[in-house]
């Protein structure tokens, strides 16, 4: 049968997996383009075909070089863009900068940005996994589908992992605890959450917008003056719930730094689980997180190709690689078809 779509990937030519898995599915082709950088670090993107009137899906699986994938995908955008494609669609499994989505001292919101540029370069439409937070498909001009990681995650702990009836979900902290609270529904386990990590967690990183920026012995008028917020202070570290001879699955949404995926495996060792595996849908593993795993009290890491992460499995056995590659086929071809995307939503909740 022939579609009048067309598939590029985005650099990224190491580890071209997921892009292959998804075409092997969908019966396509690559379409035929070339991306370099220049002797001055530019960025050119050539067409090498007529794309005009066609759905052009661009597959992009974000590699360590986060900034110079983004600039490309801006580039290849723009390329298909002028050369009168019907539709852009992004498939993008991770979206990066999806941690600055929200206003720290005088930085600013990254992600809305990024959401901007990806509008004015051409997308019309985006495919993404479980980003950081919900609330950024607010950002996009365009409709954004983001699907979830977690039924594919969800099997391989019915069918992986021996005993799962005798395990406990996990948050490590109570930010992860809806995430856990639905893993725990679904399998019909018990929830535990541990409370009063050392370091600080994302919400309650200071907002410190002052400004100006304040003065000391400054003089307030009397009428302005306002209650004092009290500082946080962190109780000791406490799991609550029982993990005693229980098998411990912590999940989350993203491992990057494993820092605190390695201390939180530590304090449910020392409260009695026998067997401790972390799950996340994207495995982004930098700097010297397979080292830390492989070191770790940590049996197993679990995480979706949805980032390339082939390096750290060779340095690490424990990892884990869950393919997430049918569904997001199935989006691809819906979209493409007109058809309703509900189906890959059943039984999905504003939690999950």
């Amino acid at each position: 049968m022939h579609m009048n779509w067309n598939f590029f990937q985005k650099r990224n030519l190491n580890f071209p997996f997921l892009f292959f898995l998804v075409c092997r599915r969908l019966g396509a082709e690559l379409g035929k383009s070339v991306v370099y950088q220049e002797t001055n670090g530019e960025t050119r993107v050539e067409i090498k075909e007529s794309v005009r009137g066609q759905d052009i899906f661009i597959i992009q699986t974000i590699p360590r070089d986060v900034n110079t994938a983004v600039m490309e995908l801006l580039i290849m955008a723009y390329a298909l863009k002028t050369a009168c494609a019907r539709n852009i669609i992004g498939v993008i499994p991770y979206f990066p900068y999806s941690k600055q989505s929200k206003m720290r001292k005088r930085g600013s919101i990254v992600c809305k940005l990024l959401a901007s540029m990806l509008a004015k370069a051409g997308l019309t439409h985006i495919i993404t996994m479980d980003l950081h937070q919900k609330e950024i498909q607010g950002f996009f001009s365009f409709p954004v589908d983001n699907l979830r990681a977690s039924p594919f995650l969800l099997q391989y702990i019915q069918e992986e992992i021996p005993n799962y009836r005798n395990a406990v979900i996990v948050a490590k902290s109570p930010d992860a605890a809806k995430r856990a609270q639905s893993y725990a529904e679904r399998l019909r386990l018990g929830l535990a959450v541990i409370h009063g990590e050392a370091q600080c967690t994302e919400l309650d990183m200071d907002d410190g917008r002052h400004s100006p920026p304040m003065v000391k012995n400054a003089t307030v008028h009397p009428g302005l003056e306002l209650p004092l917020m009290m500082a946080k202070e962190k109780p000791p570290i406490t799991v609550v719930g029982d993990v005693g001879g229980r098998i411990a699955i912590i999940v989350d949404d993203i491992i990057d730094d494993v820092e605190s995926f390695v201390a939180a495996a530590e304090i449910l060792k020392e409260r009695g689980a026998y067997k401790i595996y972390v799950m996340a849908t994207h495995g982004i593993l930098s700097a010297e997180a397979p080292r830390l795993i492989e070191e770790s009290s940590v049996d197993e890491v679990v995480v979706t190709n949805t980032v390339p992460h082939e390096v750290q499995k060779l340095q690490c056995p424990k990892i884990k690689t869950v393919d997430i590659s049918l569904i997001l086929s199935e989006a691809i071809r819906r979209i493409h078809n007109g058809e309703s995307m509900a189906y890959l939503f059943r039984n999905i909740t504003v939690d999950d």
